[in-house]
């Protein structure tokens, strides 16, 4: 008989990208470069590209939670992760889930805004978001325009960007990592904290390169890594490190470029 090898997976609840760089498909692709089995459980369709986001039909709560259901009664991943959650009723099915499997760490992607400017997130859904599913989190992964929407205040410098993760940590109770790339300068820099220690990880701007789906994959390559057993501050300095190889080694798909992260 063969023996197979095994391997931990991982949990993506997310939105679909039809154009395949963001979403569930850019969380599966970092998963499965990482060496994890990717579950997923879709909140929405979108029919999108990269440059434009056309229309989205979230899927019912009842189906989420079927989704869910079945991945748990014949998986145990070791890790979870949100994206796109769109509305209120997705939210609330995503806190009951977090709350029944603690033992899960789970990273918080608060997708609000495409790249394109698409509205990814009902306003009725982002009190729920901040108030009751950011707390169930092991890690809050915001980009600056969403760390913005959540502090409420422009976030313009890294100075700006470390008193924002003080403040979202003291708010939740939860480990922050700010990702800076919107912040210009010569470097993107990311802040990590968790009430004891501070990380910045920056690497350098490569410039001409569409980075749509760039935090998709950090968020699901930290699940990723704690999926494998890693701890969190290992687990984010890992994800830094795909992410900024994955932009170096993007590939031309047609008029566009998406993420590489295989190595």
């Amino acid at each position: 008989m063969v023996k197979l090898k095994s391997i931990p997976a991982a949990l993506t609840i997310a939105g679909s990208d039809s154009g395949g760089g963001a979403g569930v498909q850019a969380d599966l692709k970092t998963f499965s470069a990482m060496g994890v089995h990717g579950l997923s459980a879709v909140t929405c369709l979108t029919a999108q590209n990269p440059s434009t986001v056309l229309d989205v039909q979230p899927t019912s709560p009842a189906m989420l939670r079927r989704q869910l259901d079945a991945i748990v009664a014949a998986f145990a991943p070791r890790a979870m992760k949100t994206g796109m959650l769109f509305s209120r009723r997705l939210i609330d099915v995503v806190i009951c889930f977090a709350e029944e499997h603690r033992k899960i760490p789970l990273i918080v992607d608060p997708v609000m805004v495409a790249t394109s400017g698409a509205i990814l997130l009902n306003q009725s859904a982002v009190t729920a978001l901040k108030n009751r599913l950011l707390p169930l989190a092991s890690l809050i992964t915001p980009n600056v325009p969403e760390a913005e929407a959540i502090v409420g205040r422009r976030i313009k410098s890294i100075e700006h960007q470390r008193d924002a993760v003080r403040e979202l940590f003291e708010r939740t109770g939860v480990p922050i990592v700010i990702k800076g790339g919107h912040v210009k300068g010569e470097e993107a820099a990311d802040i990590f904290y968790d009430g004891t220690d501070e990380l910045l990880l920056t690497a350098p701007y490569l410039r001409g390169i569409k980075t749509h789906g760039t935090g998709c994959t950090f968020s699901a390559a930290v699940a990723a890594g704690l999926a494998l057993g890693v701890d969190l501050q290992q687990a984010v300095f890992d994800a830094k490190q795909l992410v900024t190889q994955a932009i170096a080694e993007s590939r031309r798909v047609g008029k566009h470029t998406v993420l590489w992260p295989f190595a």
